[in-house]
């Protein structure tokens, strides 16, 4: 409801004490609090984006906070989620989230989703709020968002980040275009790495989650000129703003209902090449590993297939580094011929998906191996507690 009765909205002492430098800005004043106040947001993710987000909407009085999230909070996810805490490893993301919101503005209303978002629930979760915004980090996910916002006629605002960069702009608002417009069709799985897999610079997702509390706030207050019809994109190594143009495409498909999001991303499909892919390569466990290390056996060789600034964090002893992106471009498999010299081959990464892959480039160039399973992380789990997890 963006244009409320404001009659009906009143402010608190507390209220006026806590909002005061909102109401002296011409911009805002006491008319645009009560719009804040009045107003519903709905908040998908409270991770990197979503942390910043929430923070912010909280202090600026949003009267209705809505959270969707079926995560708990790890510890690696202090590093860019400032909303969540230490004493908090381990619980739902979504009740650390509305602790910290209470704790900054008690005046809010938050409303609690423990549940993945899906094309069964999406449209009676965000029914009911004015405002959706983004903060998933996976393609599914986002046209999920887009296509009920579209059903819906309701504003997304949307961001996403990768290590140093980031991006930004409003969907479906005032006649501009939707993320369908900027993305027709979703990339091939595994294409673009996640951040556990690539990595994020902590603070991007800081810029991007305040702008898009920033355009949330202008939707509602009705004020400047937002991000419709232009993407932000914003690179932190360099100190870079970008803009480029969004315009509606005309010959778009019509989206009239939620389709299954997950098989339109192609995700299925890949989990099947992929385990199709596994059950041709043989796996070892990281004790088969240990065991074999400990017996002194020296007809194999250990390739890892990290990046080389993983490798740096953490190795298994005795193994050699090859890149994954160096056996995909093919120098890297001539060196794998070359550290072989007829020995056998088992291989490595973090988790075991990357190494399965490079074993099956291998195995095209008659290389067969062994993949082990779990990869250095299981090793760490299982075998020795001293190599550092990440």
């Amino acid at each position: 409801m963006l244009n409320p009765n404001l009659d009906d909205i009143q402010l608190s002492r507390d209220e006026y004490d806590r909002y005061s430098r909102h109401l002296i800005l011409p911009e805002v004043g006491l008319e645009g609090q009560k719009r804040l106040k009045a107003a519903s947001v709905l908040c998908i993710g409270t991770g990197g984006l979503g942390s910043p987000l929430l923070l912010y909407l909280a202090a600026a009085g949003i009267g209705r906070i809505g959270i969707v999230d079926f995560d708990i909070v790890d510890r690696s996810n202090l590093q860019r989620q400032v909303i969540h805490g230490t004493s908090w490893v381990g619980k739902p993301k979504i009740a650390s989230a509305k602790d910290r919101i209470l704790e900054i503005n008690p005046n809010c209303q938050v409303d609690l989703f423990e549940t993945r978002l899906s094309a069964d629930n999406a449209l009676d979760i965000m029914r009911p709020y004015d405002i959706v915004v983004d903060g998933t980090d996976n393609f599914p996910t986002r046209y999920l968002v887009n296509d009920a916002c579209v059903l819906l006629d309701k504003p997304n605002v949307y961001g996403s980040i990768f290590r140093f960069e980031g991006q930004a702009t409003v969907f479906n608002y005032e006649g501009g275009p939707n993320y369908r417009d900027l993305y027709p069709e979703p990339p091939p799985p595994g294409l673009v790495p996640s951040c556990a897999e690539g990595g994020v610079l902590g603070i991007l997702p800081g810029i991007i989650g305040v702008i898009q509390a920033t355009e949330t706030i202008k939707i509602i207050l009705g004020k400047g000129t937002t991000l419709s019809g232009r993407l932000l994109l914003y690179n932190s190594l360099d100190m870079t703003f970008r803009e480029l143009k969004l315009r509606p495409n005309p010959v778009r498909p019509v989206i009239d209902g939620l389709i299954d999001y997950e098989m339109f991303c192609g995700i299925p499909q890949a989990k099947e090449e992929e385990a199709k892919q596994q059950m041709a390569i043989p796996e070892m466990t990281v004790q088969e590993l240990k065991a074999l290390l400990d017996s002194g056996a020296d007809d194999f060789v250990l390739l890892d297939v990290r990046n080389p600034n993983e490798y740096d964090i953490a190795q298994i002893p005795g193994s050699v580094l090859v890149p994954l992106p160096d056996i995909e471009n093919g120098d890297g498999i001539t060196k794998v011929k070359e550290v072989l010299n007829g020995h056998r081959l088992i291989a490595h990464c973090k988790m075991g998906g990357r190494s399965a892959k490079a074993l099956a480039i291998l195995k095209e160039s008659g290389i067969e191996g062994t993949n082990v399973k779990g990869g250095i992380q299981a090793w760490s789990r299982e075998v020795d507690a001293s190599v550092p997890e990440y």
